[in-house]
C-alpha cells in the first residue's frame, strides 16, 4: 500500500511539473510586441474604441500593442493576415458580428472558420440603432411606418452601406417580424446614407448616435425609436422598437470582439481575457465609449459563445427570408 501511495504522490508532483511551463509562459506574456489587427479604417469608431484598450493593454504588460489596420475585402485581408500570424497570442484580431454571426450564411464558403479559426475572447462594446426619419416626415412611430410599409408593399426604403452588414440585417428584420416588404438600397459612404434619409431620398434608416447623430442634431433626422432592449438615458423620450405592437422581443445591435488564434494555450488566453476584462472596466471607457455612442458589454466567455450562437440563429433566418448571398 505505502508503494501504491508513492506512486501516486509521484504522479501528483510530475503532473504539477508539467503544468508550470504553462503557467509560467501565461505569466511571462507578453514576450515581445504583442499586434492587434482590425478590418476597420483607422479614424472609424471601432478603431477608437479599439485603440484605447490597446493603450491600456500596452501599459499593463509592458510591451507594445499595435494597432494594425487591415480595411477591405469584407474584412477577409485582415483575417488572412491574422491567419499567417503568430499562434501563441501575440496576435490578436477585432472581429465584429457580421465577421462571427451574418457572414457564414451569406457566404456558401467562406475563406475562414469562426470556429474554428478563432477563440472569441471578449466583447469590446456594442452599439444600438435608431430609426431614422426626414424631419419632415409624416411617421411619428414605427406602427406608422409599419402600416404605410403593409399598405404600399414594395414602395418604401431604407438603406444601409453594403449587404449582410447590421443595419441591412436588422432593416430585414422589422420586415421579416411584420410581414412587410421594402427596398434596400445600398450606398458607398455612410456620410451619404444619412444625408440621402435627410432630403427624403430614403424613406427611413437604422443608425447609431455617431454615425446618423449629426444629422439629427442639425435637425435633418428625427429618431422615432432605438432597437435596444429598453430606453436609453440619453434619449429617454425615445422609445425601443419592441414597444411597437407585434414587435416583441425585436433587438439589433452592432459590436465587436477581440479574437485570438484557436491553438494559442488556453493559460495565455485566459491571461488575456483577464487583462481585457481589466483594461474595460476603468471608468474611463464608459466616458470615452460615449462619444462613439457605444456601451460596455460585460459577460462571461460562456455567456458570450451562447450570444453570438443566439446572433447567428437570427440572422440566418433574416438572410434566408431575403434570399440574399455574397457567393
Amino acid at each position: 500500500m505505502k508503494d501504491v501511495g508513492f506512486i501516486a504522490r509521484l504522479a501528483t508532483c510530475l503532473l504539477a511539473l508539467c503544468m508550470l511551463p504553462l503557467d509560467a509562459g501565461a505569466q511571462d506574456f507578453p514576450t515581445r510586441p504583442v499586434r492587434i489587427l482590425t478590418p476597420f479604417p483607422a479614424g472609424a469608431g471601432p478603431d477608437g474604441a479599439l485603440r484605447l484598450l490597446a493603450e491600456k493593454l500596452q501599459k499593463a504588460w509592458g510591451k507594445p500593442v499595435i494597432v494594425e489596420n487591415r480595411p477591405g475585402g469584407n474584412g477577409f485581408i485582415a483575417i488572412d493576415a491574422f491567419k499567417r500570424g503568430a499562434t501563441d497570442g501575440h496576435d490578436l484580431i477585432q472581429l465584429d458580428n457580421v465577421h462571427l454571426a451574418a457572414y457564414p450564411a451569406l457566404f456558401k464558403k467562406l475563406p475562414y472558420d469562426p470556429a474554428r479559426d478563432f477563440e472569441v475572447l471578449a466583447p469590446l462594446f456594442r452599439a444600438y440603432f435608431f430609426v431614422a426619419v426626414p424631419n419632415a416626415s409624416r411617421y411619428k412611430t414605427v406602427a406608422d411606418l409599419v402600416a404605410d410599409a403593409k399598405a404600399r408593399p414594395g414602395q418604401l426604403n431604407y438603406g444601409s452601406w453594403s449587404i449582410g452588414n447590421p443595419v441591412h440585417l436588422g432593416s430585414g428584420l422589422l420586415e421579416t417580424m411584420t410581414g412587410t416588404e421594402m427596398q434596400h438600397v445600398v450606398f458607398k459612404e455612410v456620410s451619404q446614407l444619412y444625408s440621402a434619409v435627410g432630403t427624403g431620398e430614403l424613406s427611413w434608416a437604422l443608425g447609431t448616435a455617431a454615425s446618423a447623430g449629426p444629422m439629427q442634431r442639425a435637425g435633418k433626422l428625427r429618431f422615432i425609436a432605438i432597437t435596444a432592449p429598453r430606453r436609453q438615458a440619453a434619449f429617454p423620450d425615445t422609445p425601443t422598437v419592441a414597444e411597437t405592437p407585434g414587435l416583441a422581443g425585436y433587438e439589433m445591435s452592432g459590436w465587436t470582439a477581440l479574437a485570438v488564434p484557436r491553438s494559442t494555450p488556453k493559460a495565455v488566453a485566459d491571461k488575456i481575457y483577464r487583462d481585457i476584462e481589466a483594461a474595460l472596466a476603468e471608468p474611463e471607457f464608459k466616458e470615452r465609449y460615449a462619444t462613439y455612442g457605444y456601451e460596455l458589454f460585460p459577460t462571461s466567455r460562456e455567456q458570450f459563445q451562447a450570444f453570438i450562437a443566439s446572433e447567428a440563429t437570427k440572422f440566418s433566418t433574416v438572410i434566408q427570408r431575403a434570399k440574399v448571398s455574397l457567393d
